[in-house]
């Protein structure tokens, strides 16, 4: 993943010069390459933060929902799928340069550093609207019957539709950003299309309800302490 118009070649120049210690002053390296290089730094500093925090509150708020502590693990490896699987169809396309005499671009050999964090912000905030809808039906199915089965059944077959359509219509308009003539939009609307349809498809219709079928009561486990304190004060505990 490069920064802007620069290869790891100048970069690691614009690093190396920065790092020698004159024996008085100090060095300092302007232009766009240094730009790139602190813009790269700066996000691999801040990602993590990034990461960490989303998951939390992710978390915390499935929790508050739903009762679970398993859901929520799974929920975020359901949504790295999509969206690692989108970021690697950017990649081979925009940095590799295939079918790029069909989308009609010029190559530049590596991603904007800046479009995959646009993309992961936006991503996660959708795949999770998917999985509380798939997530809220089966909930009320399995407080209404116990049966876990049945209730990833109603929950799959009462949402399907919506989630498909909401997919399809919200694919539509991000896909149109893939005929810009700027290779920033086209990257951001293939690359958020790609990660819609395989959320919409493989995860939610299958991947979801798969594992939830395979966990059984697993699905609804919380410690006794924090089971306890959901029924009282959760959001569906009341």
């Amino acid at each position: 993943m490069g920064g802007q118009q620069s290869d790891r070649g100048d970069q690691d120049v614009v690093r190396a010069i920065r790092e020698v210690e004159p024996a008085s002053g100090e060095v300092l390296v302007g232009g766009l390459t240094a730009s790139t290089v602190d813009l790269i730094d700066s996000v691999a500093d801040l990602l993590p933060w990034m990461g960490v925090i989303v998951v939390l509150v992710m978390f915390v708020l499935l929790f508050l929902a739903f009762g679970s502590l398993v859901l929520p693990v799974k929920a975020v490896v359901m949504n790295l799928f999509s969206i690692t699987a989108s970021f690697g169809v950017i990649t081979w396309i925009f940095a590799d340069g295939n079918l790029a005499d069909v989308l009609g671009f010029v190559p530049q050999g590596f991603l904007d550093v800046t479009n995959p964090i646009l993309m992961l912000a936006i991503l996660f905030g959708l795949s999770m609207d998917y999985e509380v809808f798939l997530l809220s039906r089966v909930r009320e199915e399995w407080d209404a019957s116990g049966d876990n089965d049945r209730a990833v059944e109603v929950g799959v077959q009462r949402t399907g539709q919506i989630i498909t359509s909401a997919a399809l219509l919200l694919g539509v308009v991000i896909g149109a950003f893939g005929l810009s003539g700027l290779v920033f939009m086209k990257m951001i609307g293939l690359g958020m299309l790609v990660a819609l349809l395989l959320d919409a498809t493989i995860v939610r219709a299958l991947l979801v309800p798969a594992t939830m079928k395979l966990l059984g009561r697993w699905n609804w486990w919380a410690p006794a302490p924090m089971a306890r304190w959901w029924e009282k004060h959760g959001l569906r505990g009341h």
